[in-house]
């Protein structure tokens, strides 16, 4: 997988401690020099901060000066629970009211509250990372989900998105396909439906991975500078 990477930007990881309603939560923060931007990831079913197929995401992301928050939403405790029950995995209101806390957070930190913020899903994180930037319409500026669920946000919560949307599926991923569709049908924001060739639901095939990280990539410098042109 590593070996798609482009060379890697010097940029420290930080341990961070994210508190939110409820839990404090472990993360990985790096901020490259002059960071265009955050972007904050919430990770599918049984995912941790340390998922291989974000991680590799994170990467392109701070390659193009871009900052990434990676973060467990699921405390050790409950993670040891959902492991034997699967029972947080689909709590997509409990995923989402801890990254509304996550972005919280990142609007109160010096080295991040003045960057444009967005969110970046997977699986039912997907899910969770709409709900978020429905309820911080005003923080969240961009969002991309990939090989999500954005039909598990509720039709209230799709409605309610302002945020630019990306969603990219897998060519060979026919069922999540249609449910994409069909959450885009539903979104009133400006949404795109990206399919990359060839790729399954976990773009293990040989660099899907990372056409669906350059799309996102692109997605966020795109949004995110639209906004500092806002700004000026």
């Amino acid at each position: 997988m590593n070996a798609d990477l482009p060379a890697r930007v010097p940029a420290p990881e930080l341990d961070v401690l994210v508190q939110t309603p409820g839990a404090d939560l472990e993360g990985l923060l790096t901020l490259p020099a002059a960071a265009q931007g955050i972007v904050l990831f919430a990770h599918g079913s049984g995912s941790s901060r340390f998922s291989p197929r974000n991680r590799f995401v994170a990467e392109i992301l701070v390659h193009a000066k871009l900052g990434t928050l990676l973060m467990d939403l699921l405390t050790n405790e409950e993670d040891v629970i959902d492991a034997r029950t699967r029972q947080f995995r689909f709590d997509i209101e409990l995923l989402a009211q801890r990254l509304i806390g996550a972005v919280d957070w990142l609007s109160r930190q010096e080295q991040t509250r003045e960057l444009p913020m967005g969110l970046f899903g997977a699986s039912t994180g997907s899910a969770a990372a709409l709900r978020a930037a429905a309820a911080r319409s005003e923080l969240v500026r961009a969002v991309v989900s990939r090989g999500g669920r954005p039909d598990l946000a509720g039709i209230e919560a799709l409605t309610r998105v302002a945020a630019p949307t990306l969603l990219i599926v897998g060519s060979d991923d026919k069922e999540v396909i249609s449910l994409n569709a069909a959450a885009a049908e539903q979104m009133r924001c400006p949404r795109e439906l990206v399919l990359v060739p060839g790729a399954s639901h976990l773009f293990e095939e040989a660099g899907t991975l990372l056409q669906a990280s350059n799309l996102a990539r692109d997605w966020f410098l795109q949004h995110f500078s639209r906004q500092r042109t806002e700004q000026r």
